[in-house]
Parts: C-alpha cells; structure tokens; sequence
C-alpha cells in the first residue's frame, strides 16, 4: 500500500496531464480515465469506465482487439505492449483522429493491467498536411516559373536548380544539384567567384546579394547569355543559402538593338534625306546657270567645254541625291502594277549589255503570274543595282541568277528585329556565287555611304536605295549570305490585288488547313532563331521533333540510335558536314529516310554549285506555317 502522499502526487500527475492516461485490465475492460482522455474521446469518465476499450477504437481496430489481447495471455506476443506506435481513436461523435499509443504493462493484486498514454496528433497532422501543401504549392510555382531559380549553400553548391533553370543553361538538373555553381559562368565570373564568396562570408561586403545586377551566363554548349541576377540570403540550420532569381535578357537586349539600329537608321534617313533636299537646290542654280553660260558660250568652244563639265559633275551629283531620298522613303514614287515575270525577261538584254563578259545570267520566272504594286522604273534601277552589286562581288567571273515568286509573310517570318506587315509579297531575288558576305558587314549593308570597295570605287547608296525603295513601297529587303558562298537579296513588294484576284482566291483555299502529323522529324539548322522557328512551327503541328546545331552532331545523334521519319536540314552548314553529305550519310544508317533541304539561296544556285541534287525536296526561306506543313507532309508522304 502506497503512502497517501504519494497516491496523491500520482493522481495529481495522472489528472493534470496533457496526454491521455487511460487503465485497462486483462480483459480489456476500463479501469481510469483521466481529464486528457475525456476532452479527446468526449467522454466523461463515468460513462466509459467498466466498459470494454473497444468502444473508443474505429475498425478494423475494434474487431481485431479481443483476439489480440488473448493472443498476448496465451503466447506473450507483442504487437504495441512496450513498443508504441500511431493507431486511430474513435471519439463520441463517430468521428476519429490520429494518436500516438503506448501501452505498458503492470500487476495488481497478481494480475496484469496495462497503462495506455495517449497522444493527440490532429495538430501535428494538420500542420505536416499544411507543410505538404506550402511545400507542393512551392515547388509548383517554382516548376512554372518564367524566370530560372537556383539555391546555393556557403560554399557556391548547386543545392536546386528548377525548369526554368535547365531550359536557359541547356542542363538538367540532376547534372547540376551538387556541382559548384561556378559551371554557370564565363570567365571572369568564374575564377572570381570563390573569392567573392570568402570575402563575403569574412566582411560581409555585398556586391549583388540583395542588390542585383547584369551579368553573363553560360550555357551547356559554351555559348553566354545576357541575364539578370537578384540573389537573396536566407539561413538554413545556422548556415547561410543563397536564392538567385534568373531573368534572360536576351529578348530584351535584341529589343533594344532593334531600337537602336531604327533609331540610327531613321536619324540617318532624316540626315540624308535633308542634306539630299539642301543640296537638289543648290544643284538647280548649278545646272540653271551652267547650261545658260553653255548657250551664251557657243562661239567659244574652251570655255563652253567647261561648261558641260559643270552640267555634267551636277547631274552626277543630282542621281546621288536622288539615291540619298530613296533611302530616306522622301523620292516620288508613281506605283502601278508591274509584271514581274515581264520585267525580269525585259531586263535580261539590259543587265547582259551592262555586265562584265564572264558574268553569266539566269533568270528563272514564276510558273504563274505575279503582279507588284510599285514604281516600275525604280525597281528595275533597284534591280540593277543589286547586280551590279553581285558582279563585283564576283571578280573572277561567275553567275548571277534573278528569280521571280511570291510569298505569304507574317510577323514572324524575319524574327522580332523586323517590322513589316503580314500579307501576301511579290518576291524578286538576285543571287550570286561570289565572295558573300560576313556577319560584321551583313549587320550594316543597308547603311548610307557603309562600303566595302576601295575608295573612289563605290559611293555605298546602293543597297540603301534598294533598301528604301522596298521600305516606301511598303515591303521589305533581305540578305542572305555566307562568306565564300555568295549572297541572295530579296525583294519583297506588295501584290497588286486587283490583278493577282483570282490567285489569291486559290492561295487561301489552300492554305486554309496546315496538314500536321505525329511522325518524328530531326531539324538540322546552325542559325539558333531559325532553329527555334521551325521547332515550335513543327510542334505545334503535333509533329515529335529532334535537333541538332549542325552536321556532325546530327551524325552523332543517328549512329546513337536517333531514327526520325524526315531528316529537316538546312544545306549550308558550318562545321565541315554539308546538308548533302548529311543526307547521303544519314541514308546510308537508314535507307528508309525521307529528307526535305532548307535554304536561303535559290534551287538554281545550289544546284549549280553541286550543292543540292536537282530532284531534292527543297523549301526556301524564309518560309511560312503553311509552307513548312505542306512541304513535310509531303515529303513525309512521297518520299524525296
């Protein structure tokens, strides 16, 4: 018998405990029931003591309780009897919550009873629930997020890298999570880093954390990119992690260079096309006055000779002016409606007459009329410009090809930089097979006075007129060209509704539907923008698509097992493997391989210079939906 002190120091214990205590006996029947247990099963106590336990358990606890508590007495087996574990209870109400039960076992009066303790975890439930919840809801912003998140530790460790992430860095994640973050950068971020980092965690001195600043990332494939870095600190277990958020600047600076080059384009235009108007001016007195001394200067032919010679040097100085007002957009135009096909023919005796003897022409006309909207005597001076361009860009002889066609145009047919207006264009191409251009001169090819002839040999007006001219118009101009492979430039003008009625009716019952397909197709294209565009154009028509940057790689991928239904590649590449070489080698892996060639230089040219078999499947850029969906289904359909 127990002191009554110490009886009363228990039931002070038992009734004032938080947890639930509650006294079986060997048959299950309950003995106490303390306050805890009375607010977790409703309950009073009188109304559950000397009533079996099986009345504050749910199934399938309940029906398996009287064969446990015989099994134990017969065998001794334990299944929670000091051990514990997390079962259900059953309150008043029917209703059951989670609880945390251990059950000990004594004697009394030589039998055993057993004390169970009980520990509510609605609450630790809810908020591991809630947890799980924050925790889905953020991993779910963070999978969809726009913007690239990464963690780091103290250390520069990649602790997380989310979608975002891998589709700017070109990585997936699991080949990130762990490595220093010091792999997402070009030097001299790189072999600054670990510095910054020391400093930082020794003096504290910021330099982007918590400011944010523009820096340079790199990708999987060695290439950078311009991007926005805001990094926060936080503290995990005592030890500083760093969020850094990833916005890619890329658009945003394309933009920004395509506002640039308008803006210098049109402070240019504004320049010339007023010096142009000052100077047509003086230019009228000049000639005025020259030709009234030439008449009074008959009788005395040394002095009229320099006479003419005015009239001569202004009107050479006239036809620049009239150069620099057709990049300005301010010349008088007088549209109507042209025959291309037409012109082209007329202009193929001209343009003999005016070329060098070892420069060959072809001229290659639309199978259907194509009717421009424009001033036909400056697109035949534009014309003429561009192969005069062409000519001296061949200085050893070559050929020069002018083709007529038409073409749908939208705004995404030249890329953001580009604003022209979507529709239906008359397209006329001058192409040669001479020294082409490269990237640093196709960026300024357009500019007034920008050439690169030898002094004295060029004034650099003519692609600027062309350019104006086209721009006036309301159409556009392109350039295509690879150094040492030639150029294509293209006009593009407006239809002349009226006349081109019946075609267009027929083009849009064609166009009206853009056949798509599920089949595999393997793009092969160098140019990253280009790339992209056919990427999405193909996905969108339900087409499985795989890529590659130029030959090699995509030879790569087919002797790795990569066997798509059409091989898509451009036919100029960098990289040493041609698109026709890739062809034969991708044929020779898998016969069965239907093959569509992409270009912007003409059928003609690549033909010529061997670099396009005559019978291949060819679409020229730049290329629309519509086109792109019946080319693919078609080769996809009837071979190549």
């Amino acid at each position: 018998m127990k002191p009554v002190n110490e009886q009363t120091r228990l039931r002070a214990v038992v009734e004032t405990a938080v947890d639930g205590v509650i006294l079986i006996d060997a048959q299950g029947v309950i003995l106490m029931f303390n306050p805890a247990c009375e607010r977790l099963f409703g309950y009073a106590s009188f109304e559950v003591i000397g009533r079996n336990v099986k009345m504050l358990m749910p199934e399938p606890y309940q029906g398996e309780h009287d064969g446990y508590l015989s099994n134990y007495r017969e065998t001794g087996e334990r299944k929670i009897i000091g051990i514990g574990r997390e079962v259900l209870g059953r309150k008043r109400s029917g209703a059951t919550f989670p609880m945390d039960l251990s059950v000990g076992e004594a004697e009394e009066d030589g039998k055993p009873i057993f004390v169970g303790v009980i520990r509510d975890l609605t609450d630790r439930r809810r908020a591991e629930q809630a947890l799980r919840e924050g925790t889905a809801r953020l991993q779910a912003m963070l999978d969809t997020a726009v913007d690239g998140v990464i963690l780091i530790d103290a250390r520069g460790q990649v602790l997380m890298f989310n979608p975002a992430c891998e589709r700017l860095f070109g990585y997936h994640a699991g080949e990130i999570v762990g490595q220093n973050v010091k792999k997402l950068m070009p030097d001299p971020y790189r072999s600054e880093h670990d510095g910054y980092i020391s400093a930082y965690r020794k003096t504290g001195e910021r330099k982007i954390i918590g400011i944010g600043r523009e820096v340079q990332g790199r990708r999987r494939d060695g290439s950078t990119f311009p991007m926005e870095l805001s990094v926060g600190e936080a503290k995990q277990e005592g030890e500083s992690i760093f969020v850094g958020i990833i916005h890619d600047l890329t658009s945003r600076k394309r933009t920004e260079e395509q506002l640039a080059q308008a803006q210098k384009m049109e402070m240019v235009g504004q320049l010339s096309g007023g010096i142009a108007h000052d100077f047509n001016n003086l230019l009228t007195v000049i000639l005025g006055n020259a030709e009234a001394l030439g008449l009074r200067l008959k009788a005395r032919d040394d002095l009229r000779g320099l006479a003419d010679a005015i009239v001569d040097s202004a009107e050479r100085g006239a036809e620049l002016t009239r150069r620099l007002l057709a990049f300005s957009r301010r010349q008088i135009l007088a549209a109507s409606t042209i025959d291309c096909n037409a012109m082209v023919k007329s202009m193929e005796v001209l343009m003999t007459r005016s070329l060098r003897g070892d420069i060959a022409l072809q001229a290659t006309l639309s199978p259907t009329p194509v009717y421009a909207l424009a001033d036909g005597a400056q697109l035949e001076n534009a014309i003429l410009n561009l192969a005069l361009n062409a000519q001296d860009a061949m200085p050893d002889g070559g050929v020069i090809v002018l083709s007529v066609s038409d073409a749908e145009i939208d705004q995404e047919t030249f890329g953001p930089r580009v604003e022209v207006k979507a529709g239906h264009y008359a397209v006329i191409c001058v192409t040669d097979d001479g020294v082409g251009m490269a990237r640093e001169t196709l960026e300024r090819a357009f500019e007034p006075f920008f050439t690169t002839k030898e002094v004295g040999k060029g004034s650099g007006l003519g692609l600027s007129m062309v350019y104006g001219f086209a721009r006036q118009s309301g159409g556009h101009v392109s350039i295509y060209s690879e150094p040492g492979l030639g150029t294509s430039v293209r006009i593009y003008l407006p239809i002349a509704e009226q006349a081109a009625a019946s075609a267009a009716a027929a083009r849009i019952l064609s166009t009206q539907s853009s056949p798509g397909g599920d089949e595999s197709i393997f793009i092969v294209e160098d140019d990253p923008f280009v790339r992209a565009h056919a990427i999405s154009s193909l996905e969108s028509l339900g087409y499985r698509v795989t890529v590659a940057s130029d030959g090699r790689e995509a030879l790569a991928a087919l002797r790795a097992g990569v066997r798509p239904a059409l091989l898509f590649t451009d036919v100029v590449m960098p990289g040493g493997v041609s698109g026709l070489e890739l062809a034969a080698q991708a044929r020779a892996l898998q016969p069965d391989l239907r093959v569509l060639f992409t270009s912007g230089y003409p059928r003609e040219v690549l033909t010529g210079r061997g670099q396009l078999d005559p019978g291949s499947d060819l679409l020229n850029k730049p290329y629309r939906l519509a086109d792109l969906a019946r080319h693919v289904r078609a080769a996809l359909d009837g071979g190549s």
